[in-house]
């Protein structure tokens, strides 16, 4: 599926294994900056796990109960499992904008507009990385990671939503280094909703995040760092 004359679109189905997820992510990275490779948005699940990013504190795996990956993204760790949707953007900034900053926000932004088709009011929090929502009794919650890596102006990473993942299975971290807030998904919100549902919206929204990066530069300035 292609949106984009030099960006294709992999939904993949089933359950894809971290490492080959890593080592396609990584190789499709080079190609993009060595071979103008066509850019990728890949959507996909991976049966459960932790990953870790640069800023990961030791301290903060709390079990072991499923394996434990290095990423070499930023930010620290993150469960990843079944019901719940990954993301990988690879893009060439240099053909979008120059700004990891606003790469980032963008890319918030985009996971932000796409919760809103289904009546979640989403949103950034100052001094706390992801994206974050209310749930029925007024608690903040976070909803959705977003962690990236870039080499060369080249993205790989992105985001993680929940859907309707095993919350549970966040017990064995502190997610993202942030112990103060639970988490949350579509689900607990009792919202029925498929990750082709979510899909679906990421596809309609993908043009808005297309026309923030086109602006690179010019409206960002509340960008995180």
């Amino acid at each position: 599926m292609t949106l984009d004359h030099n960006i294709d679109w992999d939904i993949s189905t089933g359950l894809t294994p971290y490492p080959d997820a890593l080592e396609r992510m990584e190789a499709l990275q080079a190609a993009i900056r060595d071979d103008n490779a066509k850019e990728l948005i890949w959507l996909l699940e991976h049966p459960p796990l932790y990953t870790s990013g640069t800023s990961a504190d030791p301290a903060e795996l709390l079990s072991q109960q499923f394996p434990v990956y290095d990423t070499g993204r930023g930010g620290r760790y993150t469960y990843h499992g079944p019901g719940q949707r990954v993301g990988y953007v690879l893009l060439d900034l240099a053909r979008h904008g120059k700004d990891v900053r606003c790469y980032v926000h963008a890319l918030e932004g985009w996971v932000i507009n796409a919760l809103g088709h289904f009546g979640i009011e989403a949103r950034r929090a100052e001094g706390r990385i992801g994206i974050w929502c209310d749930t029925p009794d007024g608690q903040e919650a976070k909803i959705g990671a977003i962690g990236v890596r870039i080499r060369k102006w080249v993205t790989m990473h992105g985001f993680a939503v929940n859907i309707s993942p095993d919350l549970e299975h966040f017990s064995g971290i502190v997610p993202c280094g942030i112990s103060e807030y639970p988490v949350t998904s579509l689900a607990a919100l009792s919202i029925n909703a498929s990750l082709s549902d979510f899909d679906a919206a990421l596809r309609s929204t993908f043009p808005d995040f297309l026309n923030s990066l086109a602006k690179a530069g010019e409206n960002c300035t509340d960008a995180p760092s």
